[in-house]
């Protein structure tokens, strides 16, 4: 192999004498896939110091605004991807839910009004719901998303808002996941504690995202977190008795 084609980039064919492609970022010692190297790429995406997943949670957690608007903005390499970190969180909190051999929502308070016209479709449609919630939660994200646009329409695309909702969920799910800990080891009563400790992160990162004037980005945060959430609810609930009822025709 000559020394030209050893230092050229395989994605792009860029040469350089760095160990990163300086035009394309990728490594430039690539040759067959192995085990360690995949490992190694998993461990620097993730526990690197100046890894996108830090950096993205770090600024999800001090100041979630600054994330959105330059995310937004363009600087899209800097910062782990909206349906990634959705997707990551989700594989976590299934993965810990399942060692610890609990399911947060097993032992809920919400009941439904079943009748004998409907032949218990309706506890069903709970029951399924309630078993497969973390798979629903894709549906909060464009609740979130789409009630956010109507409230401040002229601020930013439906896109962009679908952007901000996958990270803002992703932080949900990682909150239910360590709610999951105080309902396991503490006091079941921690149930529910996850929406409101949202509601309260929600409006804290429409603050940090929308700056002014506060008042007024406070009080529809309230509104469009309550309606997004109960549209979500509806939503959730309408498909999972569609779905039960379609297995049983």
């Amino acid at each position: 192999m000559s020394e030209q084609t050893s230092n050229s980039c395989k994605n792009c064919g860029t040469r350089s004498k760095l160990h990163y492609c300086p035009a394309c970022g990728q490594r430039i010692s690539v040759y067959k896939v192995t085990f360690k190297e995949t490992f190694e790429d998993l461990a620097d995406a993730l526990f690197t110091v100046n890894a996108p997943l830090i950096i993205t949670l770090k600024l999800l957690i001090i100041n979630p605004g600054k994330l959105f608007t330059s995310y937004l903005e363009g600087q899209r390499r800097k910062y782990y991807k909206p349906v990634a970190f959705f997707l990551l969180t989700t594989l976590v909190y299934l993965l810990i839910r399942s060692l610890i051999g609990i399911n947060v929502f097993e032992n809920s308070s919400i009941v439904v009004q079943d009748s004998a016209e409907t032949g218990g479709m309706l506890t069903k449609g709970r029951e399924f719901m309630l078993l497969n919630i973390n798979n629903l939660l894709f549906f909060f994200v464009f609740t979130l998303a789409i009630v956010t646009k109507l409230f401040f329409y002229s601020k930013q695309s439906l896109a962009e808002y679908l952007a901000v909702s996958f990270y803002l969920v992703g932080m949900y799910t990682i909150i239910v996941t360590l709610n999951l800990f105080l309902v396991k080891y503490i006091d079941p009563q921690f149930q529910p504690l996850a929406i409101p400790l949202m509601g309260i992160y929600f409006l804290y990162a429409i603050l940090s995202f929308f700056k002014k004037p506060v008042f007024i980005i406070i009080f529809k945060g309230i509104v469009l977190y309550f309606l997004a959430l109960m549209s979500y609810a509806m939503l959730a609930f309408g498909l999972s008795v569609l779905i039960v009822y379609l297995n049983l025709v």
